[in-house]
């Protein structure tokens, strides 16, 4: 790995586990202020605190919030966007660049990736531009890779998440987040068919049994860890969501041991 990737990637895969607890935060330019992002400064000191490796946002994270808390945390910068209210939501455009994203102190960049959406070559476009940027300044880079389109019939698709994650490694990606496909037999052929860590998206907000199972799951297949946003910010605890997850990637708990951690009894 180039040398300066190398001193940063260590700020968001931890390096002795090379795994990673990562809480995006990107939602505010999708969805606007919605619970548990209100204040991004206290929910990034509750998640740093919890021992998350690293957080996503917008340049509105570092501006409002980042860093200026407690216990100190990795820094992707999200370099695309689009907003709900938009003609087609799938359709994400680049509203950032690497180099700024080193100008604000960021340890990582991250774009999102619709594959199969109507714009998907504009967007691979982009993913292919921004991992040659990165090779260049040395800044690791991040894929958020969904299926999403007229071909695809379900997200969570163990054939289109193969697909999704592979295309990520191929174009430059150092580290890739795609849907958990739902038990660790098919999300290891994800794993299996992408020579990156493979981190899987919390999707819609679930149970808290659920997430921690979901977790257990996916590290079991051989993921290096999770990217989780809602099913994080949005609990009542999520330093304490966010233990018991940690322990769950980094400490190989089972989810009786993570629960146990979740619901302070051990």
């Amino acid at each position: 790995m180039l040398f300066g990737k190398g001193i940063r990637i260590e700020r968001i895969l931890d390096r002795n586990t090379k795994k990673t607890v990562i809480v995006p935060m990107d939602h505010g330019v999708s969805v606007g202020p919605i619970k548990g992002l209100i204040n991004m400064g206290e929910t990034v000191d509750k998640v740093a605190e919890g021992g998350a490796n690293a957080v996503v946002g917008h340049l509105g994270l570092p501006l409002h919030g980042h860093r200026k808390y407690g216990k100190d945390i990795g820094l992707i910068l999200h370099l695309s966007a689009s907003t709900n209210l938009s003609p087609d939501p799938n359709n994400k455009v680049l509203v950032n660049t690497v180099q700024n994203a080193l100008k604000m102190g960021a340890d990582g960049v991250s774009v999102h990736i619709n594959v199969g959406a109507e714009n998907e070559a504009d967007m691979l476009k982009d993913l292919g531009r921004v991992a040659v940027e990165c090779m260049e300044w040395g800044i690791p880079l991040l894929a958020m890779m969904y299926p999403r389109g007229s071909k695809v019939e379900h997200e969570k698709d163990v054939e289109c998440v193969k697909l999704a994650a592979r295309v990520a490694a191929e174009l430059g990606a150092d580290i890739v987040k795609v849907p958990y496909t739902g038990d660790p037999e098919t999300f290891s052929k994800v794993v299996e068919g992408c020579p990156i860590p493979v981190v899987i998206a919390g999707g819609s907000k679930v149970d808290d049994r659920q997430t921690l199972e979901m977790i257990r799951g996916a590290m079991d297949a051989g993921a290096a860890g999770i990217s989780m946003g809602r099913n994080v910010f949005q609990h009542p605890h999520p330093e304490q969501l966010v233990r018991a997850a940690s322990a769950i990637v980094h400490q190989n708990a089972s989810v009786e041991e993570a629960w146990e951690i979740l619901n302070h009894k051990g």
